[in-house]
């Protein structure tokens, strides 16, 4: 893991985020020697909005036509 001072990543923020991006490797960001933030690349989301819902819904029965049923509210 990659680690940097925060004033050396403020001067190169763009690249940085750019070769995590690209490496999928976080960055440690320091100051004073401790670590503050870490940089770390996103998963697409899309990706896994689609394998957590797949499966789940069931259809149980008609659920286009009308509902002639009256409901108490």
């Amino acid at each position: 893991m990659k680690v940097i001072q925060a004033g050396k990543f403020k001067a190169q923020c763009l690249a940085l985020l750019d070769e995590v991006a690209q490496s999928h490797d976080p960055i440690v960001v320091t100051k004073h020697g401790k670590p503050v933030a870490k940089i770390v690349p996103v998963e697409d989301q899309s990706d896994n909005d689609k394998k957590t819902l797949k499966g789940s819904v069931v259809y149980m029965g008609d659920v286009i036509s009308k509902i002639d049923e009256k409901w108490e509210a």
